[in-house]
C-alpha cells in the first residue's frame, strides 16, 4: 500500500474517531445523541460503500486493460 494510501486511511478514521467523540461529549439528550450517532453511521456507510464500489470500477477497468494488452502481445 502506498504511503498515500495509508495516510488517507488514517485521516479518514482520525476524522470519524473525532465526530464520533464530538458527538458523544455534546451537550444533548440521550435521544438525540443516539441519532446522531445512528446517521453518522449509516452515511459512513454509504461513503464506504461509494469508495468500494469506486475501487471495484477501477479494478475491473485495470484487468481490462491488462487482458486486452496481453491478447496484443
Amino acid at each position: 500500500m502506498k504511503n498515500t494510501s495509508k495516510i488517507l486511511i488514517a485521516l479518514g478514521a482520525g476524522v470519524a474517531i473525532g465526530g464520533l467523540l464530538g458527538v458523544l461529549f455534546a451537550p444533548a439528550k440521550g435521544a438525540e445523541t443516539r441519532k446522531k450517532i445512528n446517521d453518522g453511521s449509516k452515511k459512513l456507510v454509504e461513503r464506504f460503500n461509494s469508495q468500494i464500489k469506486a475501487g471495484k470500477q477501477k479494478l475491473q477497468k485495470e484487468l481490462s486493460n491488462a487482458n486486452g494488452e496481453m491478447e496484443e502481445a
